[in-house]
């Protein structure tokens, strides 16, 4: 359904989006994973043809953006990182004025602005300014404006930013059901939970690039099926590296002042084994915490810092 190949956006000298491609799967939630700067916004931005790329092409639906963007447009549903709503008119007022630019009109536009607040629960502050709305409530009413028209492909960018937890529980069931009913879904995120829960695939983003894609239990063997030991203490002795790769059985992922992230290596000793012998290594440590393989682990052994770095 999405097609995005060897995409590029550079502003001045810095690359912010190099050479990036993938594809997404009609029905499928893709994720896009990584940390704030890491291209994922500029990424959206060209795939939905607010952006001109400077090289590259995106293909939606076996059409090109770039070609027949009008085309394209209206399959789509977007919902900016960047809270779009009139904050001086009721959210039922938003709605219909979004509604009356897809081409909604009469009992058409009420039974779409209708279904949409009660999707993401709104039905009863309908009548209300938007003003007078919470972070969540106005993030909720933001993705309303996307499912209006019943888009075939939904391109969500960061769309749980700053709003508390009951409201990103919301958002993320309504961004499964819409999924469930065979819209193809993109959504970009710096949450590593959101996307473990949520996404049937995902692409690990850094510095402009894709640096690896699959399933949640491809990235995961990435880590090496392995535990992962995390160390808090005082790791400022430039001799703790050394000391921790010379322990049999362990992969040293990451080392700074104050964390020490370990993979404990499948089929060597264990971790029965290896904790002790970290332990009495005399490094320092204040405090140990273990870990199964998660998107957290794979991001730290492909770039060697932790994702919220």
């Amino acid at each position: 359904m999405i097609t995005v190949e060897r995409l590029c956006k550079s502003f001045g000298s810095l690359a912010a989006v190099d050479d990036v491609s993938f594809s997404v799967n009609e029905g499928e939630i893709f994720g896009l994973l990584g940390p704030n700067g890491a291209g994922k916004t500029t990424s959206i931005n060209m795939i939905c043809g607010v952006l001109k790329p400077d090289g590259g092409r995106v293909v939606i639906g076996n059409k090109d953006i770039w070609l027949e963007p009008k085309a394209v447009k209206r399959t789509l549903g977007v919902v900016p990182q960047e809270i779009a709503v009139y904050e001086d008119l009721t959210a039922r007022d938003n709605l219909n004025f979004w509604g009356s630019l897809y081409g909604l009109s009469g009992g058409d536009l009420k039974s779409r602005v209708d279904e949409s607040l009660t999707t993401v629960g709104l039905t009863d502050r309908a009548g209300d300014r938007v003003k007078e709305f919470s972070g969540g409530m106005k993030r909720r009413l933001n993705l309303c404006m996307g499912l209006l028209h019943h888009p075939r492909v939904l391109l969500l960018d960061e769309p749980t930013i700053g709003i508390d937890p009951q409201a990103r529980l919301n958002i993320l069931e309504v961004v499964r059901e819409v999924a469930d009913g065979g819209t193809t879904v993109l959504y970009t995120t710096h949450y590593m939970e959101e996307a473990q829960e949520l996404c049937d695939r995902i692409a690990i983003m850094d510095h402009g690039k894709i640096l690896t894609v699959g399933t949640l239990d491809e990235l995961t063997r990435l880590a090496g099926e392995a535990e992962v030991l995390r160390l808090t203490g005082d790791f400022d002795d430039p001799s703790i590296r050394d000391r921790l790769l010379a322990l049999d059985g362990v992969r040293v992922l990451k080392v700074d002042d104050r964390i020490a992230v370990l993979s404990v290596e499948a089929g060597g000793p264990g971790l029965l084994e290896v904790l002790p012998r970290v332990l009495a290594a005399d490094l320092g440590v204040e405090d140990v915490s273990i870990q199964q393989p998660n998107l957290q682990s794979v991001f730290i052994s492909l770039t060697g810092k932790e994702l919220r770095d």
